[in-house]
């Protein structure tokens, strides 16, 4: 079982967060992004992938390397979707769950919101990362990595 995380967008705090988990449980975790990404000094069992620059590069580097049974910490919703769909357990920024129930809700809601931003229509940003939101996905990224684990 891996840990994938989509590290291009991921604050600082859920990277911190993975960091103490994958040393705690001795997890293989691999940040991917398309720029440098540091790894503090004593964890070795987090590395980092660098890909070439583009639109959703690190998205399908994800999306090829994760294997069911994996775990994966995204926000972007169309990866969510094809890593559901392989059988991986998903968990966004804000400790909310991706599941074969909801992620195609929430990929319908992404492209019509996409359409109004497209449209001209203003629909504002996603809120500020609070101290509630890192809770959240730490307790998040505990239930789900207590139970891949438990599913192994």
């Amino acid at each position: 079982m891996h840990l994938w995380v989509d590290a291009d967008a991921a604050p600082r705090d859920v990277k911190d967060i993975v960091f103490r988990a994958a040393e705690r449980l001795a997890l293989p975790t691999v940040l991917v992004a398309n720029q440098r990404v540091p790894i503090p000094a004593g964890h070795g069992w987090v590395s980092a992938v660098r890909v070439d620059g583009g639109p959703d590069v690190a998205d399908r580097y994800i999306e090829a390397a994760a294997e069911a049974g994996d775990v994966a910490i995204t926000a972007d919703i169309p990866l969510a979707a094809a890593l559901v769909a392989k059988g991986v357990a998903v968990l966004d920024h804000r400790g909310e769950e991706f599941t074969a129930e909801n992620v195609g809700e929430r990929l319908s809601v992404r492209d019509f919101m996409s359409d109004l931003r497209s449209s001209g229509v203003e629909t504002g940003g996603p809120k500020a990362y609070s101290t509630r939101d890192k809770q959240a996905f730490a307790s998040g990224l505990d239930r789900m990595l207590t139970r891949a684990l438990r599913n192994r």
